[in-house]
Parts: C-alpha cells; sequence; structure tokens
C-alpha cells in the first residue's frame, strides 16, 4: 500500500460540558477503504466535521501532503481533494440536478456577462448519473424526487470533485438493495483508480463487504482498529457498545387485541387506481415492506392525514376519521415518525425541550401560557428513558446526532398517549446499540397496547421485528406473511409482484 498522504494526530475536540473526540489518531493511504463505525455519539461528525475544515480540534493536529497544521479550513479540505456524501441531504430543491451536482462551480458563458451554461452543466452531470444508474434526467428539478433519489444526486456531488479521499456517512441508508450494490461496486472502482474512502455505515454488512480496515469508536476514543481478516459484524458490535447484542425479536407478552385502526378501500393521490385494506390490531407490530416506490411512506401520510384520500376511509374503533388530517388523527392517538425527520419531524432550530413538547402544548400549558417547568420536566422524562445523547435539553435539535435527532422525534410522541404509531424507517441513520433501545421500545409500547405499524426497507429489521408483515407492490397490499412464514424470498416475491411462494432471481 501507497504511504498515507492525510494523518491526524492526537485530535481532540471539546464541546461545553462534553468531550467529543478524545486523542484520536488515524492515517489514510491511497486506495484504502477504511470503515469508520461506532453508536451515535461516539465522535464519527465531528471527526468529520474536522476533516471537512468545519470546526478545528481542540488539540491535535492535521498533516496533509507532509505539511503539519493546527487545523483545515474548508477551502484547504476541498483543495486537498476532501469530498463527502452527507447523511443528511444538502440540496437546493428549486435547482435542477445538474446545478446542484456543480453548486458553486458551474460553467459560464456569455463573457462578461458570466451566464450560467446549462447545456454545459447537463453534459457534465450526465456521466456521473448514468455511473450511479439514476432513472431521472440532469434537468429534473430536486423537489420532484424522492428521498433515494436525492441521496443519488448527493453522491454523484461527491464525485464530480476529483477527489482522493471521499469520506460516505450513511450513503445507502435511503438507498434499495439494487442501489446499494451499485454503490459497493463504485466504491470498489475508486479504490482501484487510488481513491481513499471513509465508509461510515450503520449496516455493518456493507462495512464487512467493503473495507480494508475498520476503526471503532466508542464514547469519542479509539477503542479498536480491525484488520480486513478480523472484520466481523459481531466484534464490531462488540467494540462498539462493549457488550453483545441478543437477537432482533422479541415475542410479544400477550396475544393482540381487537382492531384499533382499520383501512377500508383507501386510494392515495400516488396511486388512486389502487385500493389499500387492512386492520391493524391493538399490541401487535406489523411491518409494511416493499421496494422504493411502492407507495408506503405515501400510504403512511394518507392515514395521518397529511395528504387526502382519494377514496374509502379510514377508522379508528370503527369509526370513520372525519375529516382525514393530522389534528384528527393526532385527537384520536394516531401519530405519524416520519422518514425524513430533518424536514418532517423535527423543527431543528428549536431546542430539544420545545420539540418534544410541541404536539402538546395544551397539557404543558397553563391560560394559554406555556408553563417552562413541566415542559423542562417532560423532555427530561424522555431524554433519560430515550437515552438522548446532549448536555442539555435546551440546546437545539440540530446540535444533535442523526440517531439522537430520530430519538427526540419519538420523545415527541411518547410524551402522549398513542394508540396507534405509525413509524416510518424508524432506524434510519441510527446505530447499532441505538436500533435495539428502539425495538425494544417498540415492543414495551406494543405490549401495552399501542397498535404500530412500522415501514422499514431494512430486510433484517422487518423480519426480525414484526408480528407480522403486509408486503406493497404498486400502491396496493400484495399479500400478508404471518410470523411464522416471514422470509427475504417470500417478502421479496410479494414486493416485485409474485406470490410469497416464488424465489425472485437476485439481481
Amino acid at each position: 500500500m501507497s504511504a498515507p498522504f492525510l494523518k491526524m494526530t492526537g485530535v481532540s475536540r471539546l464541546y461545553p460540558g462534553v468531550l467529543a473526540v478524545a486523542g484520536f489518531d488515524m492515517t489514510i493511504a491511497p486506495g484504502e477503504v477504511i470503515g469508520l463505525v461506532g453508536e451515535n455519539g461516539a465522535g464519527k461528525s465531528t471527526l468529520m466535521k474536522i476533516l471537512g475544515g468545519l470546526i478545528a480540534p481542540s488539540e491535535g493536529t492535521i498533516e496533509l501532503d507532509g505539511v503539519t497544521m493546527a487545523r483545515l479550513t474548508v477551502a484547504g479540505s476541498m483543495g486537498g481533494g476532501i469530498a463527502f456524501v452527507h447523511q443528511e441531504l444538502n440540496l437546493f430543491d428549486n435547482l435542477t440536478v445538474a446545478a446542484n451536482i456543480f453548486i458553486g462551480r458551474e460553467p459560464l458563458k456569455g463573457g462578461l456577462l458570466r451566464l450560467i451554461d446549462t447545456a454545459a452543466l447537463d453534459r457534465l452531470a450526465a456521466p456521473l448519473l448514468d455511473l450511479l444508474g439514476a432513472d431521472f434526467a440532469t434537468d429534473t428539478l430536486v423537489a420532484d424526487l424522492s428521498l433515494a433519489q436525492k441521496q443519488l444526486v448527493e453522491i454523484a456531488k461527491a464525485l464530480s470533485i476529483k477527489a482522493r479521499l471521499v469520506i460516505m456517512d450513511e450513503p445507502t441508508s435511503s438507498l434499495t438493495a439494487t442501489e446499494t450494490e451499485r454503490l459497493l461496486a463504485i466504491v470498489a472502482r475508486l479504490k482501484a483508480d487510488g481513491v481513499a474512502i471513509i465508509l461510515i455505515s450503520h449496516r455493518l454488512t456493507e462495512i464487512e463487504r467493503a473495507a480494508d480496515r475498520v476503526i471503532v469508536l466508542r464514547d469519542g476514543r479509539r477503542v479498536a482498529e480491525l484488520a480486513r481478516q478480523e472484520i466481523r459484524a459481531n466484534l464490531m458490535i462488540r467494540h462498539m457498545t462493549g457488550r453483545d447484542l441478543s437477537t432482533l425479536y422479541l415475542p410479544p407478552a400477550t396475544a393482540p387485541g381487537e382492531t384499533v385502526l382499520e383501512l377500508a378501500g383507501v386510494r392515495t393521490a400516488y396511486r388512486p387506481d389502487q385500493e389499500v385494506s387492512f386492520g391493524l390490531r391493538r399490541g401487535e407490530i406489523l411491518g409494511l415492506a416493499g421496494l422504493i416506490g411502492s407507495g408506503r411512506s405515501e400510504l403512511a401520510r394518507a392515514i395521518f392525514g397529511l395528504d387526502p384520500l382519494r377514496g374509502g376511509e379510514v377508522r379508528v374503533d370503527g369509526t370513520p376519521i372525519p375529516p382525514a388530517s393530522p389534528k384528527s388523527s393526532i385527537a384520536r392517538g394516531i401519530y405519524l415518525v416520519p422518514e425524513d425527520r430533518k424536514r418532517c419531524g423535527l423543527i431543528l432550530d428549536l431546542p430539544i425541550r420545545r420539540n418534544i413538547t410541541l404536539s402538546s402544548l395544551p397539557a404543558h400549558s397553563r391560560r394559554g401560557m406555556v408553563n417552562v417547568a413541566a415542559e423542562h420536566e417532560t423532555a427530561l422524562r424522555q431524554q433519560r428513558r430515550l437515552d438522548i445523547r446532549t448536555a442539555s435539553v435546551t440546546v437545539p435539535a440540530n446540535a444533535l446526532s442523526g440517531g439522537n435527532q430520530q430519538k427526540v422525534a419519538l420523545a415527541k410522541w411518547l410524551s402522549m398517549s398513542p394508540r396507534v404509531l405509525i413509524f416510518d424507517e424508524p432506524t434510519r441513520g441510527v446505530d447499532v446499540g441505538a436500533k435495539n433501545e428502539i425495538y425494544a421500545l417498540m415492543r414495551e409500547l406494543a405490549d401495552r397496547g399501542v397498535a404500530i405499524l412500522m415501514i422499514s426497507s431494512d430486510m433484517e429489521e422487518v423480519i426480525g421485528v414484526s408480528d407480522r408483515v403486509a408486503v406493497m407492490h404498486e400502491g396496493r397490499i400484495a399479500g400478508f406473511l404471518e410470523r411464522a412464514d416471514l422470509s427475504e424470498q417470500a417478502i421479496l416475491s410479494l414486493a416485485i409482484g409474485r406470490t410469497a411462494h416464488d424465489h425472485p432471481t437476485p439481481d
């Protein structure tokens, strides 16, 4: 292997009351893939911000091409060939795909007029989209893309820079299995071209497949480095958490009760020609599986009342919700934890405390004034319950890691009295330790009588957590699978429009 071109020595970062990173060392050589793993709050994001020049280390040095410095600047990082694929999307919805990929680096025309050459933009962007196998055009508005498609734009934006190091932070969190395979092939291609990769992922099977070595962080400290032959999921988990994690499935304490939520011939704006009907019982976890684009999230939005129904009824205890609206749903104890927590689940500039109590302000108010003490007590209780890692519930939600933001989005509804909880990708971007905590919480809620509808693209999660599974295909329910019948083959067969007994051919 070639000599390292980037070295971090004794790097630490201290925030008020929190030591985010302590004495971290790392070298990076051309053409190697480094897996960086750790629970949320372990320090991964802080290290990446230091490499990107967004923040300075409190201690330690960075050496780039033999030059030692106290910190990198943003310009110095980009000039040194460091590119990012961010977990949270940083795109402009009102611009085209090509404009987003080359934002700030647009080709110009018109001499002194300095007009953006949109034709040249499209020519430059097209090969990148072809490389990723994207199914959308360069002139498509980003606002018209799905979450998975937007993730591909983020990856194309990073690849558009002639990078020596590409840092991928949860790059597959919104991708299908086929898209994930394509991305891993791209990682291998970049490696062969001498580009170094730092791969941050909670999907440890991807780390196993792609990484040459793995660095494990826990509580801001580097606790282990695994060579290629040592990289195994159970060993990574043990170093990350300090313990072995048990099996995913937690059997219910009692059998499911009566039907609480019923969909009768529901038609959504996404697929108005397809009807969806099923019942959700008290105390059960019903997994809702399907390929991206099958209409799962759109169905969740319609149930919650965010999108109007094109037909059919949503009933609670046999009574239709009139009219379908979030206010009507919340009044009946139906709550939605959305897929995109950043845009739909939280108000990032508000304190954690305010985010947690925002949906239950009447319960935390007196004579029209918010009772700050009661609000603070509720937030502290939920922080302890969900192990939200923060120095204070008064800090803004945007100061948290992605996984801790997800916990705040959950805490908002758990501070109330849910009857039906709809989880849309509940553990996207959440580390393995926090995942198990969320799974245990879901089972605890179900055992207390809450009916849970869980939408997930993670096959292991669907099979490991659900009491039964409904599978969607092109806007309709293709079939149901009881616990004893759950398998990856059965779910995939239904997801592509076959019967549960067919075995789909791998891509």
